[in-house]
């Protein structure tokens, strides 16, 4: 018997045979359920960029600061060496004698002598425990006291103005409560009787006029007559020599003396030679 030939199935068979592979496994008729990609925008995205954004910003502030701070560093060593040029600038420089200075220096001694001078006196504190009070700023001194109040004439110590003099050759009187601030800052003051006209006075001005010779140095005349007695030089006295505490009297100018008083009691002293004063305050400028 002869055998049935099997049809071959066609495009449309293996079309439904394939839909049927497909076919939910659990019997339904769904389609198989894929996973849905992550669209651009999704959560996990934002969140990756806010936390970079946020990373940016600390490396942005921590940088910040750093230049801040370098900045700042600058510029305090730059205010720092300013500070020390203008110190080393306006600090009064020991420098050697010359030979003027050492001829002086050596005849000061039969200087002394031929002009009237006394030893170098010690001077007392003002009373009260007022001898380096400010004017003004205390309630015990609240204005100049009269110079008889103080413990030599001219004075050597003692309440005084807040401001220093400068130094320099003065041919009016100075103001005298500045003057004391300034002995208190290793200052000298050459003072002499008004009146005085002579060659040994003016060589003494010429001499302290000199850039070189001003450092610390006041030159002028003693005259307050409001203040009375203690107004004038002491009688017979024609020039008075002043440090903090210290005083020095001659019955004629000699710039001899007055050398050798300076160099001794003036901060600083040249070179080779030392600070014999007690000024408290030394090395402050006027």
């Amino acid at each position: 018997m002869a055998k049935k030939k099997r049809k071959r199935a066609g495009p449309a068979a293996r079309s439904s045979g394939a839909d049927t592979a497909t076919k939910n496994p659990g019997g339904g008729d769904g389609a198989a359920v894929r996973p849905i990609p992550a669209s651009p925008g999704g959560p996990n995205r934002l969140e990756r960029k806010e936390a970079a954004r946020r990373a940016r910003e600390r490396l942005r502030r921590r940088m910040e600061r750093r230049r801040l701070y370098r900045r700042l560093g600058i510029g305090l060593i730059v205010v720092a060496l300013i500070a020390g040029v203008a110190l080393l600038a306006t600090r009064p420089k020991r420098s050697p004698l010359t030979a003027q200075e050492r001829a002086l220096l050596a005849d000061a001694p039969a200087a002394m002598k031929t002009a009237g001078c006394s030893s170098v006196q010690t001077i007392k504190d003002y009373p009260n425990g007022n001898d380096r009070t400010h004017i003004g700023s205390a309630a015990a001194v609240p204005t100049p006291p009269p110079l008889s109040t103080y413990t030599s004439t001219p004075p050597a110590s003692g309440p005084h103005d807040p401001i220093p003099l400068s130094a320099g050759v003065y041919s009016d009187p100075p103001d005298i409560y500045r003057t004391i601030h300034s002995l208190e800052h290793a200052a000298v003051v050459i003072w002499y009787a008004p009146g005085t006209t002579s060659d040994e006075l003016a060589k003494l001005q010429q001499f302290f006029q000199q850039s070189s010779e001003q450092t610390k140095v006041i030159v002028a005349p003693y005259d307050y007559p409001s203040q009375g007695a203690a107004g004038k030089l002491p009688a017979g006295k024609q020039m008075v020599l002043v440090a903090w505490h210290r005083m020095q009297t001659c019955t004629q100018v000699s710039l001899p003396v007055a050398y050798d008083f300076v160099a001794r009691y003036r901060n600083p002293a040249p070179k080779g030679m030392s600070y014999k004063g007690v000024a408290p305050e030394p090395d402050v400028a006027i």
